[in-house]
């Protein structure tokens, strides 16, 4: 795929660690110019320092994905440095979980308005700039949990179902103006920071078990028997971002070495 998306123009929201980091550095292997957006505004500097040094151009920008204004401001600013845009990954969330019976109200608002208000201000603000160019696509990092209900996850999961009706809704309203909108769903990424530094810990105290038990159990999960990789999402966001999918949109397709096949 080397080159596909030769002097495209990027967003990606999240993109200051891991998978929106790794998402950043292929676009910029494939060509793209990106502004990197983030609450962390030193690990975003870092991020675009990585792009640069693969000879693309970069902005880092600290972005709070549920403040309007940030996010008119941010689209503003890829189209005033870069002179359009072409491409949003729309990446940040948070994952908080409790019990139904226990969910504080507030942690259940505040992954719906990261995980879906946050995508919704997004694609909002990109697609204004997508219609007047009669070209873009749209990208929502989603998740199997938007596929299937996730235990004691109820949050998320609605966020990430939700992220699916409003892809497939963008998309039929931007057809007509050559934008097309599309969402990934990753399986578990179990060598990813938030697996590695926190998840096994959590799991293992919860259920009396090592570290390595707790990821062999996720593993047993999954048909092809490994974790998702960074490299499985972004050949995936890649494609979606290329004319090679140009036929396709609505689309929410699943990385998920078949535990999720619907």
């Amino acid at each position: 795929m080397s080159g596909m998306l030769e002097e495209r123009i990027a967003i990606v929201t999240g993109g200051a660690q891991g998978l929106g980091e790794a998402i950043c550095l292929r676009l910029a292997k494939e060509g793209c110019h990106v502004l990197v957006a983030d609450l962390n505004e030193a690990a975003a500097q870092s991020t675009a320092e990585g792009v640069r040094q693969l000879g693309r151009r970069a902005i880092a920008l600290k972005v709070d994905v549920t403040n309007e204004d940030q996010v008119r401001g941010m689209v503003d600013l890829a189209v005033q440095e870069f002179g359009r845009l072409d491409i949003l990954v729309s990446n940040a969330g948070i994952l908080l979980a409790d019990g139904i019976e226990d969910f504080p109200y507030e942690r259940w608002a505040a992954v719906i308005n990261v995980n879906l208000n946050g995508y919704f201000l997004c694609a909002k603000h990109a697609s204004r700039v997508m219609m007047s160019q009669r070209s873009g696509a749209i990208i929502q990092i989603n998740s199997k949990s938007g596929k299937k209900g996730s235990y004691k996850s109820s949050a998320y999961a609605a966020s990430k179902f939700g992220g699916i009706g409003l892809t497939q809704s963008i998309a039929l309203e931007l057809a007509e103006y050559g934008v097309r909108a599309n969402a990934i769903c990753p399986g578990n990424l179990l060598d990813s920071p938030l697996w590695v530094d926190s998840l096994y810990k959590q799991y293992a105290k919860k259920w009396g078990i090592t570290e390595e038990e707790v990821r062999q159990r996720y593993i047993d999960q999954v048909p092809m028997k490994r974790g998702c990789t960074y490299d499985d999402v972004t050949n995936v966001v890649v494609f979606l971002a290329s004319d090679q999918s140009s036929y396709m949109t609505g689309q929410a397709i699943n990385v998920t070495g078949g535990q999720e096949m619907r």
